[in-house]
């Protein structure tokens, strides 16, 4: 076998909280780390507050869970001194203020640690992720910051055999990204993949179920998902998410062809199937570049999710490349998923502006000379009126040489009859569209544009437009009336691109109410 044993110095640290905090004062590996942050915080296109790793790049967010009062983020980091995927960990107390801690699960006998979840248990925290060349593997930690890891067998639990996703090529499953639950006295657990199912034997997304007494004894089941009508042909179920939301089950998953997506449906205890009732996208758009890549999921103890997806990048960066979104909170009423920002973010608001009644006349930019910067907090209520198309412009030069537009089609989406939808809704309606659009966010000649990403929105009879939007130099990130998000990287070339304008396009419109905020950093 070969000898995956990781060149990254590791650790053995205290079992109290407060012999780990001395031990971390004086971690080598975290002064590392420290030091890193410093000397490259000084990159422009660098968040101030999304979370980006400490030093080198970072891929899959992993196992975002609550631990003895804090939240731990677990990433794909790429130490300098050896390449390969590690488990980078980080800490918060708000979901929003982010601490480094050492890297926590290393290869070995792995080649990589890929993609996984965590389970939270009463004394301890249980992560299953994907070990390449060897199969699905378990590691448990249960000190007060989860710095200390073992792995349950010291070998893959689910063996991956021949091939890299499958034990063998006869047997009816794959086995990659994993995540992990518990019912009853059992643990079960998905495995990733695709199976031949689809039109003329063409691949589509499968995930498949095990089950085990104890983490290291493992049965396969069967094909966990039934009714899903909403994935296509070519995506698989990377990276998977099963956790209750609200009454249902939710499905987060990540397709290497089409993006982050979710299926959501009822859980079938008695047969252990997931039966789907909806689906959508949280990609509307390729994941590169500058899209949504995979996500990290886990119960917010309220009902609902709190979920972030790590960023592709659109231009090279030096010594670091992708970043996370923030952290959203899913919830559902019916079919209907709703998201919103999650987390403490008022915390970093400072400069506020507030305009109300703002009437926008057609066809002419208004340019907001009051709100300005490259890390900003936006929020807006918007009347269309008869305007077709109603644009934010954000990262916006002088004479519009550099700008990221946001932009509301009002009822220019599909034509949906709205079955079991909340009160408020008609029975048929054409659904509005908002897009983004990074065409001219950019000057610089190794920036990477991306088509405009654009997704379908449901109003209700009479609702305004609400919008939040969030800049952070090098990321832009809009919720909309709590049910819709989309996010893109941009890279401004300009040192003034920090203006912000509205223009309404063939009639006039009224913003009822904006608010802006310079936002600090999280660090």
């Amino acid at each position: 076998m070969a000898d995956h044993r990781s060149q990254v110095p590791s650790y053995e640290f205290p079992g109290t909280l407060a012999g780990q905090e001395a031990a971390l004062a004086a971690n080598p590996l975290l002064q590392r780390m420290n030091q890193a942050r410093v000397a490259m915080a000084k990159d422009r296109h660098r968040p101030a507050y999304h979370y980006v790793n400490p030093e080198s790049t970072l891929n899959d967010p992993n196992g975002i869970c609550f631990w003895r009062g804090r939240w731990h983020l677990f990433y794909q980091g790429y130490p300098p001194e050896d390449s390969r995927q590690h488990w980078g960990h980080a800490v918060s107390d708000d979901l929003v203020h982010w601490r480094d801690l050492p890297y926590a699960i290393y290869p070995d006998p792995e080649r990589c640690c890929f993609s996984g979840t965590t389970l939270v248990e009463d004394d301890r925290v249980i992560a299953m992720y994907h070990g390449t060349e060897v199969g699905n593997m378990v590691a448990v930690s249960s000190d007060p910051l989860l710095l200390n890891w073992s792995k349950v067998t010291g070998r893959a639990v689910i063996p991956i055999g021949k091939s890299r996703r499958s034990a063998d090529p006869d047997l009816p499953y794959t086995v990659f990204d994993p995540c992990i639950w518990r019912k009853g006295g059992a643990y079960y657990a998905l495995s990733a993949g695709t199976k031949a199912e689809g039109p003329a034997g063409k691949p589509v997304r499968a995930n498949y179920l095990f089950r085990s007494p104890d983490l290291e004894h493992w049965e396969y089941l069967h094909p966990f998902v039934e009714d899903d009508q909403y994935t296509q042909i070519g995506d698989d179920g990377a990276c998977p998410y099963f956790w209750p939301i609200g009454d249902r089950h939710i499905l987060v998953f990540f397709s290497h062809m089409s993006g982050g997506q979710y299926l959501l449906g009822d859980y079938d205890m008695a047969r252990d199937k997931f039966v789907v009732t909806h689906g959508g996208k949280f990609n509307h758009g390729a994941s590169t570049p500058s899209g949504l890549h995979a996500p990290s999921a886990t119960p917010d103890g309220s009902g609902g999710l709190v979920v972030l997806f790590n960023m592709n990048p659109g231009k090279p960066t030096v010594g670091w490349n992708q970043i996370m979104t923030l952290p959203w909170r899913l919830t559902v009423d019916g079919d209907l998923l709703q998201m919103e920002p999650a987390g403490d973010l008022s915390s970093l608001r400072h400069d506020g502006t507030h305009m109300t009644d703002l009437e926008l006349p057609a066809n002419e930019e208004l340019v907001l000379p009051d709100i300005t910067g490259d890390a900003l907090e936006l929020e807006l209520e918007l009347d269309a009126q008869d305007a077709p198309v109603v644009e934010l412009n954000v990262l916006r030069a002088p004479g519009a040489k550099e700008y990221t537009r946001i932009s509301f089609y009002k009822e220019r989406g599909f034509r949906a009859t709205n079955w079991n939808q909340p009160a408020g809704y008609p029975a048929q309606s054409v659904q509005s569209v908002l897009s983004i659009d990074t065409s001219h966010a950019s000057t610089a000649a190794d920036v990477r544009p991306r088509p405009p990403e654009t997704a379908q929105l449901a109003l209700g009879e009479g609702e305004p437009l609400r919008l939040r939007v969030f800049v952070d130099r090098s990321v832009v990130e809009v919720f909309a009336n709590g049910r819709q998000c989309l996010a893109v990287r941009v890279y401004p070339e300009r040192e003034d691109s920090v203006g912000v304008s509205l223009r309404s396009q063939g009639g006039p419109s009224v913003v009822g109410s904006l608010r802006s905020w310079r936002m600090g950093s999280i660090w």
